[in-house]
């Protein structure tokens, strides 16, 4: 600006720029412009380092008292302490009454039974028993051909959950199958009844009617069982009572060599009802059925004959009404009296 101001007065002094002298000095530096706008915001920097740790703040209010916790386990048992020293002698007792009329032995023992309803409704405990658990009636094994039997009358009668082969094999390379399909159990059955021309039942829901309940029972009373190879129940021996009676079960076999028996002073061998066929087999396969190579025994009446050769030619009983009458032997189980 100034220099256009200079050559205005050149122009108007009458000196022709084109020709004019040397330009003159600088002039004085003009005053500060008007500060401009703000310019555009810029691009965000990058993150800084992160800080030192603040100051720990001050201590915060008590909390509320927490829900109690757990009981905790049980410690380990300390050792046995040092024996203490001996207490000071007793007053003397009063004088005793010598009266061996009054002695009453405690009949402290205690005995397990089991009893099968052979239905599926559980049974209950006799007089004076109680409860331990109650189940489904297992009356053996078969496991590579051999067999292994459960007493009737024992606890080992009554598996309290119910599986089609309630076992496995291992051998020694560390390795178990369960399901084999040669693997067989055999249940006591009810009263359901047998049918050998339908097919191996499958669906649990099927099987289960058929297999009977049980229950295992604990008394301070002495069990046996007595047979009277006859068809009326015997007598219970002196000093015992009956709990029940019933039909006097020896052993069963299946379709291979195995089998297993009761011992014939137990409950187990005298069950309350008369079935054909008693039992029912499942195989490691899934499947349960009724075979009729599968067999039951039971002992037999004792028929007073004296015709020679009679018992070499055998009896044979067919129908349900002429084995009860003639054939099969009939039994009772026993508790014994409490002293």
């Amino acid at each position: 600006s100034r220099i256009f101001s200079r050559i205005r007065r050149w122009k108007s002094s009458g000196i022709n720029a084109e020709y004019g002298g040397a330009p003159g000095a600088d002039g004085q530096p003009g005053t500060d412009g008007i500060p401009g706008n703000d310019g555009a915001k810029g691009e965000t920097g990058p993150k800084g380092e992160r800080g030192a740790p603040g100051a720990d703040g001050s201590d915060g209010a008590k909390g509320a008292k927490g829900a109690p916790g757990q009981k905790g386990l049980a410690g380990i048992k300390g050792q046995k302490g040092e024996k203490g020293i001996s207490g000071e002698k007793g007053d003397k007792g009063n004088d005793g009454k010598c009266n061996i009329d009054d002695y009453s032995p405690c009949n402290c023992d205690t005995h397990v039974v089991t009893r099968h309803s052979q239905s599926v409704d559980t049974p209950d405990c006799p007089a004076e028993f109680t409860s331990l658990w109650s189940g489904y009636s297992l009356v053996f094994f078969e496991g590579n051909g051999y067999g292994l039997s459960q007493d009737l009358g024992d606890a080992g009668s009554c598996l309290e959950d119910f599986q089609l082969l309630p076992f496995m094999q291992c051998s020694a390379s560390d390795v178990c199958r369960h399901g084999v399909r040669t693997d067989k159990s055999f249940w006591l059955g009810t009263n359901q009844g047998a049918d050998f021309a339908s097919k191996p039942m499958n669906n649990i829901d099927e099987i289960l009617p058929h297999i009977s309940r049980c229950r295992v029972c604990m008394g301070t009373k002495y069990i046996i069982a007595r047979h009277s190879f006859k068809a009326t129940a015997p007598a219970c021996p002196a000093d015992f009572s009956e709990i029940w009676t019933g039909y006097s079960y020896v052993m069963v076999t299946s379709s291979s060599t195995s089998g297993g028996g009761q011992d014939l002073s137990s409950a187990g061998s005298c069950l309350e009802n008369f079935y054909i066929p008693t039992f029912i087999e499942c195989l490691g396969r899934g499947t349960c059925a009724f075979y009729i190579n599968n067999l039951d025994y039971w002992l037999a009446q004792n028929q007073e004959t004296n015709q020679p050769g009679m018992w070499g030619m055998g009896n044979v009983y067919s129908g349900l009404n002429d084995i009860l009458d003639q054939g099969v032997s009939r039994c009772v189980v026993c508790a014994r009296n409490s002293l």
